[in-house]
């Protein structure tokens, strides 16, 4: 605003200032200075929420699934000298650690309920100190599957739901039982609850169960055979170069190698098309408001066309009445953008705490697990989506202010004080 005169700037200040007369003109001005605060904050807090929910969801799959998986071809385990294919795929580069995994469906039950469930086995021993595995643990010990035979780490929700605890004893039931001159018999085992764990997803807390690989293998009759080769790297970005070096190394292999894209391809592409299109809803709020502030503008200018033509004929220019009426709009689209930018700042950062005090409030769960797969509302702010935001509110308010100002800088002065 410094490029423009301070008589300028005065007038405009008086304008947009509360008087009887158009008191109805600085009603409009509020509730478009409102509309755009409003616009600009739900953006901001929109957007940072889907970005945090895409994190948190990347990193709980990644810390559990890999960034890259080696699977068979053409049968469902991979059999034989796997080993060579773990040596191999260790070369690559950017890997940070691989685990192999044996994978099945069961019944699990307990003395009070039954459900289904997904066991994964995995080599505990090879487990680093950084895996999501390790930092979930919320009761028992991964030490405690090696003491003893037979012992399953168990979701936290999954365990709530089955009423057992740390030392209870399950049992699983696999739908790929023996064979019998009396039809297929499904294979039962019963195992002991080592530990319970909660990665803080809905998904893997309510219905997965993790052993020992040579233990899963037993069960579920893989005998050497393993059911894929999961692929920890060192960041996400890599993932693309690393498929490629990956395919070149096993090109004489009868194997598949999938990446998290496209094992999450429909998750991910149905979060990247709700958040455009929440954008593009949300941005309709700003452009309300601006379309509010032509209205409030023009109004004004109607009322203040015999100011107008005496500033006229006192000698301003068209330009200098332009400006005028240009600094008026333009107070209100800074001021609601500002207000708005801290609004959403603050909301997000105190966006858990939000939830919890209205959900205490009002007796309801806000953000169902069930439904949201989270258990906390994540919000992550991108620098450089919130000042794009800023400047897209910016550039509506200014525009908006445009026709206005044309509009009082072409009044006539005889035509506006003829009547007077």
């Amino acid at each position: 605003m410094a490029a423009f005169g301070k008589f300028e700037r005065m007038m405009a200040l008086r304008y947009i200032q509360s008087r009887k007369k158009e008191g109805f003109v600085s009603i409009i001005a509020g509730f478009s200075l409102l509309g755009i605060c409003l616009g600009v904050a739900t953006l901001i807090i929109v957007m940072s929420v889907m970005n945090g929910f895409r994190q948190e969801l990347l990193s709980r799959i990644l810390g559990l699934n890999g960034h890259l998986e080696v699977v068979s071809a053409y049968t469902p385990y991979l059999k034989g000298d796997y080993e060579t294919l773990i040596s191999k795929t260790n070369e690559t580069g950017g890997v940070l650690y691989i685990m192999p995994s044996v994978e099945g469906q069961v019944m699990v039950s307990s003395d009070y309920t039954s459900q289904g469930a997904m066991v994964k086995g995995l080599d505990m021993e090879a487990l680093p100190d950084e895996s999501v595995i390790k930092k979930s643990l919320q009761s028992g010990t991964l030490e405690r599957l090696k003491e003893k035979n037979n012992a399953v780490v168990v979701g936290s929700k999954l365990a709530r739901k089955m009423n057992v605890r740390t030392g209870d004893e399950i049992t699983l039931v696999s739908p790929e039982g023996k064979v019998t001159a009396f039809g297929t018999v499904p294979k039962m085992k019963s195992f002991v609850v080592a530990g319970t764990f909660d990665v803080g997803m809905f998904e893997y807390d309510a219905n997965f169960i993790f052993m020992p690989i040579a233990e899963s293998q037993k069960f579920f009759g893989t005998r050497d055979g393993i059911s894929g080769i999961q692929v920890f790297l060192r960041e996400a970005d890599l993932t693309a170069a690393a498929a490629a070096e990956l395919k070149e190394s096993l090109k004489n292999y009868p194997v598949r190698i999938a990446t998290w894209q496209q094992i999450n391809r429909t998750f991910f592409n149905a979060i990247e098309v709700e958040r455009n299109v929440m954008f593009m809803i949300l941005t309709l709020i700003i452009l309300v408001a601006s379309f509010n502030m032509i209205s409030g503008l023009v109004m004004l200018v109607n009322d203040k066309g015999k100011n107008i033509a005496v500033l006229r004929t006192m000698g301003a220019t068209k330009g200098a009445v332009m400006r005028i009426f240009f600094i008026s709009g333009s107070l209100i689209g800074v001021t609601g953008t500002l207000f708005g930018l801290i609004v959403g700042v603050l909301f997000c950062q105190n966006i858990e705490a939000i939830r919890q005090f209205l959900g205490r409030l009002t007796g309801t769960d806000l953000f169902s697990a069930e439904i949201y797969f989270l258990s906390t509302i994540p919000a992550q702010m991108d620098i450089t989506e919130v000042i794009s935001v800023v400047l897209m509110a910016l550039g509506l308010t200014f525009l908006a202010t445009l026709y206005p100002s044309w509009k009082a800088a072409r009044l006539a002065p005889a035509e506006a004080l003829r009547y007077e």
